[in-house]
């Protein structure tokens, strides 16, 4: 996650839009796993190949024995095969065999996946937001596109703490064969959006007004998310500067200090709250000083969700 702070980096390593005169959503703050599914196939990791070519990270292979392939079981469903290999610069005729199409397989995928926090539930509505930021593939170095989305169930089974200049991060195990507990619909500048697939808990938040522009104070407010496990805290902080639609504030709580040094990757998207109003995520964290963090109104979330 970049910004333009040149100290700061993103915390993400995940729509039927919602309506921005909603005037309630209900705070989060679950860990989830996040998969985007891909049209085609592309290579992940630069490999050899027997004939001495190189596939080279980020090309796509695109056709196999003249036919367009969208998924890895056309790929490797084959015998002795003819692949074609595309870049930003030409496109090229490769001759591999089945041994070597199986030893493609950690080196080649169609999927986008990644961990982050989810932010919001709108209840009339059962469309979410999540993360503060958009999802860019670490391979293609940009917003992927996709067919296919969803976001799972993740629990953290630890933490890695930040010190300044080293970021932490969450470690959080997610079991994709489990029902998604929602589509992915929209990858936007402002997060990923998509509809809620399962019940509402009774444990879940109950749902806050949103805090609109100028309604936020410089002062204490506090963030939800999780640490351990799939349990959901609070956690203090201090708002500190606020501009139009995003604000910085200091990690208080001592707790959270003493677990996770601060701000760590996989916070971004927990919402944070401020006299009993939902005011908007985490998007980053400052490097070098990690118990600062940035946030951005959830009214602009809402604002900048697809219509």
């Amino acid at each position: 996650m970049k910004a333009k702070w040149s100290i700061v980096v993103m915390l993400f390593l995940i729509c039927i839009p919602l309506q921005v005169s909603a005037k309630q959503l209900i705070p989060m703050g679950h860990s989830i796993g996040v998969q985007l599914e891909m049209p085609y196939v592309y290579v992940s990791h630069d490999v050899l190949l027997e004939s001495g070519e190189w596939l080279k990270q980020g090309e796509r292979i695109t056709e196999i024995n003249g036919k367009t392939i969208a998924n890895l079981e056309q790929l490797f469903d084959n015998e002795q095969a003819q692949i074609t290999v595309e870049n930003a610069q030409n496109s090229r005729k490769l001759e591999v065999s089945k041994q070597q199409l199986q030893r493609l397989r950690p080196f080649v995928k169609n999927a986008t996946d990644g961990v982050g926090t989810l932010t919001y539930i709108d209840p009339s509505t059962l469309e979410y937001g999540a993360l503060g930021h958009q999802i860019i593939d670490s391979v293609l170095k940009q917003p992927p596109t996709f067919n296919n989305g969803a976001i799972f169930e993740a629990s953290i089974s630890q933490v890695k703490k930040s010190i300044p200049g080293q970021p932490g991060y969450k470690v959080s195990v997610v079991d994709k064969a489990t029902t998604p507990l929602g589509t992915v619909n929209s990858n936007e500048l402002y997060g990923i959006f998509g509809r809620w697939e399962q019940p509402l808990q009774e444990s879940l938040h109950q749902p806050l007004e949103i805090m609109h522009k100028g309604q936020l104070k410089q002062g204490t407010a506090h963030l939800l998310t999780a640490i351990d496990g799939e349990k959901i805290e609070a956690f203090d902080i201090e708002i500190d500067e606020i501009s139009d639609t995003t604000f910085t504030f200091q990690v208080s709580d001592k707790r959270l200090i003493r677990e996770t040094g601060g701000i760590i990757q996989g916070m971004s998207g927990s919402p944070i709250i401020q006299n009993n109003q939902f005011v908007g995520a985490i998007t980053h964290m400052f490097v070098e000083e990690p118990t600062k963090g940035a946030g951005i109104l959830v009214i602009e979330m809402l604002k900048k969700s697809p219509n």
